[in-house]
Formats: structure tokens, C-alpha cells, sequence
């Protein structure tokens, strides 16, 4: 898990949900933790990894200054270009539904409430009728020929 990594939404995590991630973690290792909130540090961790894999796996080894030029070829380019792509869509996927998770999530102060309803119960009495309805009361009677 990359909990000890930095992601790019860790500042706005800490703001939705009022701590900081160390404490975000504690809470959601327990059993009566929110499912949003373990959604979100789920969400996290995988944008924390990608983001680290992308800039320290592919540019930074890359783009050092002591590598064998004679080590670079054109297909190890197009190749890496192929997986930088996929993991820079991987890093915008997972940043757009941490993203949304903490757009649409209630406010801090009024999460995870029981409503209660009032249960009304209507009551009325019926007038007893003279006589009794026929079996087929208020059936349209056919025609006969």
C-alpha cells in the first residue's frame, strides 16, 4: 500500500475529511468506519503508486544524465512512451473519481446520520350501510342482445 507515498490529492483528502492521512488511515482500519472513506484512501493508494511509478520509473531513469546513450533505442522509446501514456490515463482515471467521491460526499458534520421518518397512520370510520353491496358492485353490467 502507498501510504507513505504523496499523492497530488492529499491536501484536499485532508480537508474533506478534517485530518491528516495517518489519522485518516487509523479511522478507516476500524469497523465502523465510513465506506467512503475507505473508498477514498483505496482510491489514493493506487494514484499515489501510479504517480510515483510514472515519475520515478520511466523519466527519471530516462532522463539520467549518466546512462548509456548507446543503451537507447528507438522501440525502448515508443515503448516507454506507450507505458508513460498508460500510466499518466491510469494517474487522470484515478485523480477523476477520488475527485468525484469527494465532490459529492456530504459535509464532514452531517455524514453518515440515521433519518428517521414519522410513521403516520390514517384512521377513519365508515357509516354502516343499510344493505349490504352486491357481489359486483360498481361492475358495468353487460348488454344482452
Amino acid at each position: 500500500m502507498s501510504r507513505d507515498k504523496a499523492s497530488t490529492m492529499d491536501t484536499d483528502l485532508q480537508k474533506v475529511f478534517g485530518s491528516p492521512l495517518p489519522d485518516l488511515y487509523e479511522a478507516a482500519s476500524g469497523h465502523d468506519a465510513p465506506p467512503a472513506l475507505a473508498r477514498a484512501l483505496e482510491l489514493r493508494s493506487f494514484l499515489a503508486l501510479t504517480e510515483e511509478q510514472v515519475a520515478r520509473d520511466r523519466v527519471h531513469a530516462d532522463m539520467d544524465p549518466d546512462r548509456d546513450m548507446g543503451e537507447l533505442s528507438a522501440d525502448t522509446l515508443r515503448f516507454d512512451a506507450q507505458w508513460l501514456e498508460a500510466a499518466l490515463e491510469a494517474r487522470d482515471g484515478y485523480r477523476a473519481a477520488l475527485g468525484e467521491l469527494l465532490r459529492t460526499m456530504p459535509p464532514p458534520d452531517r455524514q453518515a446520520r440515521p433519518v428517521r421518518t414519522a410513521q403516520l397512520r390514517a384512521t377513519a370510520t365508515l357509516r354502516p350501510s343499510a344493505a349490504p353491496a352486491p357481489q359486483r358492485a360498481g361492475a358495468a353490467r353487460a348488454r344482452r342482445p
